[in-house]
């Protein structure tokens, strides 16, 4: 293997496409903050356990470990920052026991990819908010998702809801293992009513409840499908508050087509209700996801409503603004030494200086004018072809 070769999945940002990440990355953050979003900035490594590797098998197999050697613990690089971002709401910022918007931008590592073309340095950009559990700040959370889309040019994101309330409430009510859930979950994704219907019979199950968890992989379509399910699932009080709460994010964007399935269930472990993704006409995944994590903060002491969403940057490159291009001054190298006052002022007025000390060559970053000398005087003048 060569010295320069990368890993698997991995690569190098290049100086055009850093440019539009880097100006993606800003817009992006100054919506969040006209929103009432702060911004954090958690660590790449911490103690594997703070994590939360323990509880999610996703992210387990997604963290990287290390071991320290300064204690001897187990580090893990973050593979996901919402964990992070609860730890701060939990344990940083105790004090504050009304709302917490919080939002950000950092790059995470991955053990393995999401996909084939998925890379395992992810730059996870989101917003979360802690410490109300209405239902008004998911909406707010939604439109928040669908604005950011639009800001680095995804046209019209197709918004899809689903919610993990209704399987977890038959899941109880069924008295289903841990284990036995996670298999049918894993059925859902596949929309197998067949196979859930007789992994439900295998585990003798009453029929009632085999049947409302075969049904939940056809309930997909349009808004109708909150009807549908109001009529043929049982009517425990979990399942009609979770369709009462997909019915008001409907209304809510009652201006817009919104995609219902409620066997849609792919959450990390801690997810707790309310589920909501974007995606894009020419995109075969989801863009962003979201949802409701109510019991996330516990696991660092202190249990809090929240809500938030996130998504890959990097994965979006294809739909970002071209950054513009380079338009620096360039200085003769015989000139920089007695240019070097009018240099420093051009530079702290914003502008790009560069001394070229290759005049015969061309300069990969283009420059459009030049600094001269001309009456007794440094100008600057546009730089001849």
């Amino acid at each position: 293997m060569q010295s320069w070769q990368l890993p698997e999945h991995i690569a190098d940002i290049l100086p055009s496409t850093a440019r539009q990440l880097e100006s993606a990355k800003e817009q992006l953050l100054a919506l969040f903050r006209v929103h009432g979003y702060e911004l954090v900035s958690p660590p790449l490594l911490e103690y594997s356990d703070s994590l939360l590797t323990r509880i999610d098998e996703g992210l387990s197999l997604k963290t990287i470990r290390v071991v320290d050697q300064i204690s001897g613990r187990q580090l893990g690089l973050r593979a996901d920052i919402t964990p992070q971002v609860a730890r701060i709401d939990a344990h940083m910022l105790p004090a504050n026991n009304g709302v917490n918007r919080l939002c950000y931008a950092g790059t995470v590592l991955h053990a393995r990819p999401d996909g084939f073309l998925s890379t395992r340095e992810p730059l996870q950009i989101g917003a979360e908010l802690y410490g109300y559990a209405g239902i008004e700040a998911d909406i707010e959370l939604i439109d928040l998702m669908l604005k950011s889309l639009r800001l680095v040019n995804v046209t019209e994101p197709q918004l899809a809801l689903g919610h993990i309330g209704i399987f977890r409430a038959l899941a109880e009510s069924a008295q289903l293992s841990e284990a036995d859930a996670h298999i049918l979950l894993g059925m859902m994704q596949n929309k197998d009513a067949e196979a859930v219907r007789h992994h439900g019979q295998s585990l003798q199950l009453a029929t009632q409840w085999v049947n409302a968890l075969a049904l939940l992989p056809t309930l997909y379509g349009n808004q109708e499908v909150i009807e549908r399910a109001r009529s043929a699932l049982p009517p425990l009080p979990a399942i009609q508050a979770a369709l009462n709460e997909l019915q008001t994010v409907c209304a809510a964007f009652a201006n817009r087509p919104v995609h219902i399935d409620l066997s849609e269930l792919r959450v990390d472990s801690y997810h707790s209700g309310l589920l909501f993704a974007a995606y894009g006409a020419d995109w075969p995944d989801a863009l962003a996801r979201g949802g409701r994590y109510n019991d996330l903060g516990r696991h660092f002491g202190r249990a809090r409503p929240a809500t938030g969403f996130s998504f890959d940057l990097r994965d979006l490159i294809g739909h970002l603004p071209q950054s513009a291009g380079w338009h620096g001054i360039k200085v003769a190298l015989d000139d920089a030494g007695a240019a070097a006052a009018e240099i420093e002022r051009l530079r702290a007025a914003g502008e790009c200086v560069r001394v070229d000390y290759t005049p015969h060559t061309r300069d990969q970053h283009i420059c459009n004018r030049q600094l001269v000398w001309q009456n007794d005087q440094w100008c600057v003048i546009p730089l001849a072809d």
